[in-house]
């Protein structure tokens, strides 16, 4: 039975019991670490458990999500559930979102990215598609996420980023955070702060916080992310920014981009502490419980729905063939008059393509007949488009547009 170990004060400690096949703590932690407190998937349920607190130390994305996903579908329909959890870096988008559009995916490898993880070495960055709907976020070791499940009746947009808010305002923060009109947290910075000269200069606004939100029958689902102390900022944009956008039309839900900033904090768990106390004050306090990293094969083979919501999460089928159909033209169409970039140089002079793609799979292509290759391929799994079309430049092109795939 996979188990989670009771939070200390300082959000440090080990947990004193291992399962046989997991090695055993030095005896000199036994004494140290005498509390354990036992918890099964199956007390997620249990009617008695109104308030429920956890924090993940695992920094899987796919794993958190479904634990995540988990919570909100067993935890009791009157009980109220604070997660928090910290992923390696990784771009989430939501669940209607179009990849595509959303992503520069030719940058995800770490050899490109410049993507660092919580040691600064290169990582390479993971795709992620949530449950929930929203726009496309970055998460990285200096980026908690918050997650609250309650009932539906006691859910607001802006109940829990307030919680937050009031989280932050007890810490030693660069700014003053606040909820905005799109449900957002953002910073405000003084001159003084924000890295500018001179009296006249105006107080900045930074997101650092964004959120998503999914609602069912039973349960509400709010979650979020909190910048405080990423090192990777400077690549969020760039990765955030797909070529491919300004030639597709898509279904689907676009990001809102807005200026980013770190909180500022030097460590997160002062974060979690001051959030899991805000929480206990709107609910009341309950030891929250530690899913350790070590956990994670424990809880994929002992709670099945996890296993399961894990290796969806993971597939491609989740993560491109959800997405909702699109069409990309090189030129202005009758449905699609927006104007193009120019396209680059050493492409043939009347080059023309439009190709629709339905579920990540090409289901039609008119114009340049070099095209015709790709009738009915899955954009994730063209690993060179080059010999798919059978043109150097306008593969070189596509490549860059749509990045390379995994073979299938």
């Amino acid at each position: 039975m996979a188990s989670i170990r009771r939070l200390s004060s300082s959000l440090t400690h080990k947990p004193n019991f291992f399962s046989s096949h997991i090695t055993p703590p030095s005896r000199s932690q036994n004494v140290a670490n005498s509390a354990r407190r036992f918890f099964s998937a199956e007390a997620v349920s249990h009617p008695s458990n109104r308030v429920q607190v956890y924090i993940s130390r695992t920094s899987d994305p796919y794993l958190n999500l479904s634990i995540e996903h988990f919570l909100l579908q067993k935890s009791p329909p009157d009980s109220v559930v604070l997660l928090l959890y910290t992923n390696r870096p990784c771009i989430v988008v939501g669940r209607n979102q179009n990849p595509w559009v959303e992503v520069n995916l030719g940058l995800l490898p770490a050899s490109v990215s410049g993507v660092v993880d919580d040691e600064g070495r290169e990582d390479a960055v993971r795709l992620v598609r949530r449950r929930s709907g929203g726009g496309t976020v970055f998460h990285d070791a200096g980026n908690v996420n918050y997650s609250v499940i309650c009932p539906p009746a006691a859910f607001d947009r802006d109940k829990h980023a307030d919680m937050v808010v009031r989280a932050l305002s007890t810490l030693d923060i660069h700014g003053s955070a606040r909820v905005n009109e799109r449900h957002d947290i953002v910073l405000d910075v003084p001159p003084s702060e924000n890295g500018d000269d001179g009296e006249k200069t105006q107080t900045k606004t930074f997101k650092i916080s964004g959120s998503a939100y999914k609602l069912t029958r039973l349960r509400s689902l709010h979650h979020g992310t909190c910048l405080l102390r990423s090192p990777n900022l400077p690549f969020v944009s760039p990765l955030l920014r797909s070529p491919a956008a300004p030639y597709i039309k898509a279904r689907g839900v676009e990001s809102v981009r807005s200026p980013i900033r770190n909180v500022g904090l030097a460590d997160t768990v002062s974060f979690e502490e001051a959030v899991v106390a805000e929480f206990g004050a709107m609910y009341g306090n309950v030891d929250p419980e530690v899913i350790e990293d070590w956990e994670a094969a424990e809880i994929l083979n002992e709670v099945p729905a996890i296993a399961k919501g894990y290796a969806e999460l993971k597939s491609p089928e989740w993560i491109y063939t959800q997405t909702p159909q699109f069409t990309f033209s090189t030129h202005p169409t009758d449905e699609d008059p927006r104007p193009r970039p120019p396209l680059p140089d050493d492409l043939p002079p009347d080059f023309r393509a439009a190709m629709t793609v339905r579920h990540g799979q090409v289901i039609d292509v008119s114009g340049a007949s070099l095209l015709e290759p790709l009738n009915s391929a899955y954009l994730h799994q063209v690993t060179d488009w080059q010999p798919k079309v059978g043109n150097e430049p306008i593969g070189r092109w596509l490549n860059h547009l749509f990045g390379v795939g995994e073979s299938s």
